[in-house]
């Protein structure tokens, strides 16, 4: 492979191999502002030139988009260092820790893994970011989106202000005067859900925004709010942004419950993103036997006609130790925990997660944003199995990001 310099623009891919197993040349140009794909065609073999870039041995996909993170927690784990518990032990966990991250931590553990998303082929994240209890609420929203504008023409960053029903309103509003993009919440855990809910929705109509909030991420209740968010916002602008993340009570629910509920959610034009990792991490620590997976009916729901995305949530911070800031582990749980075939689960962290979040087509397809990952592999099973450092990352039609691995063995006899 050529030597290359970082954001210099690529004209031509060679001998990629699809995730249909072709191999093909891909053209990339620019339409306005914007880098495309403008052909992709049988492989004519190798070739030079400036901006061409060999890709024999890499399947090249759409570059993956994080539908759900939390760049304002992430990378906290070692600092903290918590207890394992369930969600709420999480979530008081996280408000007491917080409290001795300033504005500059916040900014230093965003960049690292957002950079760390970016080098594993993840070219745009939404980000939930918490308006914080205490001193300075927003230091955590000022200091994702500095990373944001830090990072812009690298990845792109969404930002859904995450406010707890004890938060005043008014530092919701100034959450999105900051930089945030999106109302969040996580209403089904407020004293009152349906006021939650009602106040969350309320500041977006007022703003115009859309709202992706915390749905339902319980096992076992009956105070459901994503029937009434559903309600709600089939009455909004089709073109507004609209999610539920999680949805983990519907995990629980009957099949006849689901036959109910899930024509409405489709209905209603909401998205909905599961986040295997941290839901297995949290959910039913306390059931030892028969344990639920906690993972949203990820067919039932695409069966249903609802958008749906799986996203990573959570890394290295008191919600989940782990976690590889890979979408690659997003595509391997989601095949082994919530039972979709490879090509499928790689859609939800690709194609469909890019649709969920509402941003344009992208991937080795003419017309579509070049924002493209090639991984060294041969087919889809074998780089969600093995998941190989070995990666090229395009954003706009620009490289942004490359790894090469070097490895021996020792001579045998």
């Amino acid at each position: 492979m050529a030597d290359f310099t970082a954001g210099q623009p690529i004209s031509l891919l060679t001998q990629a191999t699809l995730a249909d197993g072709s191999v093909v040349d891909v053209e990339v140009g620019r339409q306005g502002a914007d880098g495309i794909v403008t052909a992709v065609r049988p492989s004519a073999g190798p070739a030079t030139g400036d901006g061409v870039l060999d890709l024999s041995g890499h399947l090249l996909l759409t570059a993956p988009a994080e539908p759900h993170a939390h760049l304002d927690k992430a990378l906290s784990f070692d600092e903290l260092r918590p207890e394992p518990g369930d969600l709420h032990h999480s979530i008081a966990t996280w408000k007491a820790g917080s409290a001795r991250f300033d504005e500059h931590s916040f900014r230093r553990r965003a960049r690292a893994a957002a950079l760390a998303m970016l080098r594993n082929g993840t070219t745009a994240v939404r980000t939930h970011v918490d308006v914080l209890a205490g001193a300075d609420p927003l230091r955590g929203i000022r200091a994702v989106d500095a990373v944001r504008r830090e990072l812009r023409g690298l990845m792109d960053i969404q930002i859904v202000a995450l406010i707890k029903a004890y938060s005043d309103v008014e530092l919701l509003y100034g959450a999105l005067d900051a930089g945030a993009d999106l109302v969040g919440g996580s209403p089904h855990s407020a004293p009152d859900p349906a006021a939650e809910l009602e106040r969350l929705l309320g500041v977006a109509e007022d703003r115009g925004v859309g709202a992706d909030l915390h749905t339902d991420e319980f096992l076992h209740g009956d105070h459901h709010t994503l029937p009434g968010f559903a309600d709600r916002v089939i009455r909004w602008p089709g073109d507004r942004m609209r999610t539920a993340s999680h949805c983990t009570r519907l995990s629980m629910m009957t099949a006849a419950e689901l036959d109910d509920l899930l024509p409405r959610i489709a209905a209603s034009g909401l998205g909905v993103v599961a986040n295997p990792i941290t839901n297995l991490y949290i959910h039913a620590r306390d059931v030892p036997t028969a344990t639920p997976r906690g993972i949203a009916p990820l067919q039932r729901l695409r069966d249903a006609g609802v958008p749906v995305a799986a996203g990573a949530d959570n890394v290295r911070d008191p919600f989940n130790p782990l976690g590889r800031s890979d979408a690659l582990e997003t595509a391997m749980l989601t095949v082994v925990a919530a039972h979709l075939p490879p090509h499928d689960a790689l859609a939800l962290v690709t194609d469909e997660a890019r649709a969920v979040i509402g941003l344009p087509q992208a991937g080795p397809r003419r017309g579509a944003r070049a924002d493209l990952l090639a991984v060294r592999g041969t087919s889809v099973p074998d780089v969600i199995a093995n998941a190989p450092a070995d990666r090229v990352v395009i954003h706009d039609g620009n490289l942004v990001s490359r790894s090469v691995t070097d490895t021996w063995t020792a001579a045998q006899g």
